[in-house]
């Protein structure tokens, strides 16, 4: 096993060497910490040591770490925000009844003292030197004893001491199905410094964004107790419960009352682990020589639910694989734990005890979190629509290629949601800060519904095998990166050949919408003229599908000039005529179709829907 992780420590590393010699830089760090863990009153304490190397051209005279547990405190930022936005998350909140009427109270706001989280740090040091740190709410602002400078590497060390609060969001104890602990955001964290310097968000709520580095964790708890998590288990033989090798004996002294459970991760940006002392532990050997490990409540209800998962997991890890690039690790694990769904490093938190469906639908999409998240490591507070919308793609296409009654376009879903929040009127622009949503729904539709048909619309432009590459191309060139927007938009420009910078500047930045609609069709002898027109601000070049009175059909492309670029037939076996290309200035554009109008029984602006036009009403001319 030594020999498998130097292999892969070596292997995950390179991607990192090879960015730093090509213009491209990232922070890294190297955590060791013991933790340990007192059950009975969910306070744990302990010790870090961070060596954090410099690869930025910049001097650094402060760092930042991240303090989650603290925003789990009443009066934090996190507890004024649940009070004040339209739509409060449904697990952060009770309902009460004020008189005839209810409303919903902030569950932090209600937490006792010994229900809170927090994470309190001290004797912080730089290289054995003391360093000044100050608490602001969830962020620990150090002064260093002396700048990093470029190209360098320093050793930070701190002790910390922590409590678990009620489940509320993310991690906590005792969550609604009495799993002990879910171990998320527990640490102090460092924060990212790249290109665009210090993401010191505070927790609100949202998304995460940390630095890539390896991590040496041992975590001491009652011996009762059953983990799963983040990393590699560097010593199975002294834990048992499922984790030994086969045929040999468990060595743990008889009269111990802990364990110490010694995990390394390499090459990850976040490490997170949950307990409890009915987990079921199952191992299933997935694609490629993974382990899938699935640690669930042994309640017989919800049992063979899980047993049933198991399968579908590999066969959905073998597809992500064969879709977007292998998996880079040898583990990954499905633990019951958490408020819902949520991805952390070489893992899923998730609730088990709904319907088989929820559940397999909830590990396909934090699952693909994997690659899009936790090896592709965009800013989610910036750019949610990259790693949500991107998830549910590939969670999309994963469910219908392994359901058993497959349908053409699994995309339906993502296209309603947009609508709906069109229609609404609360769109905001994707390059808005996930924080800075007036309310949860808008933020959700944006990050997931509107980033899943950010890929669906692409397939539309490039044709869907240039699609495919070009998630191969994003996967192989920003694997253990921090990609931006940008970057998949030049993969995808480099396969294809097209000019696309105005279609992430339209989708992402603006919320300009799309509409094109089919004026009544003008008879000119033997021929009709077909005018079609541009309503919307944002341009597309147009599919058009043409049926008529004696069954024929033939379809008509109209490519957009900015582009510069022809889209290959998508479907081959039907005659395709290329017309002039449309330029956005122009609000119409007319064709001629050398047949007489009374031959003409159906015209159709995008057959395939993958166009989000907004009034697909008008995008159809019937005679």
């Amino acid at each position: 096993m030594k020999k498998l992780l130097l292999f892969y420590f070596l292997t995950l590393s390179f991607g990192s060497l090879w960015a730093q010699n090509t213009g491209y830089w990232q922070q890294h760090v190297d955590y060791k910490m013991d933790v340990t863990m007192d059950v009975s009153t969910y306070r744990y304490k302990g010790t870090q040591e961070l060596v954090y190397t410099n690869n930025s051209p910049d001097t650094l005279k402060k760092v930042y770490y991240h303090l989650y547990n603290n925003a789990f405190q009443p009066g934090s930022e996190m507890d004024a925000r649940i009070q004040n936005i339209r739509d409060p998350d449904a697990r952060m909140v009770n309902k009460i009844k004020v008189g005839p009427n209810e409303r919903k109270q902030s569950r932090i706001k209600m937490l006792k003292p010994n229900e809170t989280g927090y994470l309190n740090i001290t004797n912080f040091k730089q290289d054995g030197s003391t360093a000044s740190v100050e608490t602001i709410g969830t962020i620990l602002e150090v002064t260093l004893a002396k700048p990093i400078v470029p190209n360098s590497k320093t050793t930070f060390t701190l002790t910390f001491d922590g409590q678990v609060p009620i489940q509320i969001r993310r991690s906590g104890r005792n969550n609604a199905e009495g799993v002990a602990l879910s171990m998320a955001q527990w640490y102090p964290k460092m924060a990212e410094f790249d290109f665009e310097g210090w993401h010191a968000d505070p927790y609100i709520a949202r998304e995460f964004h940390g630095v890539w580095g390896n991590f040496d964790v041992s975590i001491t708890i009652d011996k009762d107790y059953v983990l799963g998590g983040t990393g590699y288990l560097q010593n199975k033989n002294e834990i048992g419960h499922g984790y030994q090798d086969s045929g040999v004996v468990v060595t743990v002294p008889k009269k111990a009352k802990t364990l110490t459970w010694h995990f390394k991760a390499p090459m990850v940006h976040d490490f997170t682990w949950a307990a409890d002392k009915n987990y079921i532990h199952d191992i299933v050997q997935g694609p490629n020589g993974v382990d899938l490990h699935f640690l669930y409540k042994d309640n017989p209800k919800y049992i063979q639910n899980w047993k049933n998962l198991q399968p579908k997991t590999a066969q959905l890890m073998e597809f992500y694989n064969k879709t977007v690039g292998d998996y880079p690790y040898k583990q990954y694990s499905v633990i019951q734990g958490g408020d819902g769904g949520m991805e952390y490093a070489m893992c899923t938190l998730i609730l088990g005890q709904g319907s088989f469906d929820g559940l397999l639908g909830v590990t396909a999409h934090e699952m693909a979190h994997s690659w899009f998240q936790h090896v592709l490591a965009n800013n989610e507070s910036k750019h949610g629509w990259m790693d949500e919308g991107f998830t549910s793609f590939l969670e999309d296409l994963g469910m219908n290629e392994i359901a058993d009654k497959k349908v053409e376009n699994p995309f339906t879903g993502a296209y309603a949601g947009y609508f709906s929040m069109v229609n609404s009127g609360k769109e905001l622009p994707q390059t808005t800060h996930a924080d800075r949503f007036d309310e949860n729904r808008v933020y959700s539709i944006t990050s997931y519904s509107k980033g899943e048909l950010f890929l669906t619309q692409l397939m539309y432009l490039i044709g869907k095998d240039n699609l495919m590459k070009s998630l191969k191309k994003y996967y192989s060139d920003f694997k253990f990166k921090h990609p931006t927007p940008n970057d998949i938009k030049r993969s995808a420009e480099k396969i294809s050949g097209a000019n696309l910078d105005w279609y992430l500047t339209d989708w992402t930045q603006t919320t300009n919408t799309i509409d094109y609609g089919i004026r009544e069709p003008r008879a000119v002898g033997d021929k009709t003229i077909v005018t079609l027109e541009r309503i919307g601000r944002m341009p597309m070049p147009i599919d058009l599908l043409v049926e008529y009175t004696d069954g024929t059909m033939e379809s008509f492309y109209i490519p957009l000039r900015m582009m510069s670029f022809k889209k290959e037939n998508p479907n081959p076996a039907l005659k395709r005529t290329v017309l002039g290309d449309w330029a956005w200035a122009y609000p119409t554009m007319e064709f001629m179709i050398a047949k007489p109008k009374s031959t003409i029984k159906k015209i159709t602006i995008d057959p395939s829907g993958l166009m989000a036009d907004i009034k697909k009403e008008n995008n159809v001319y019937k005679q």
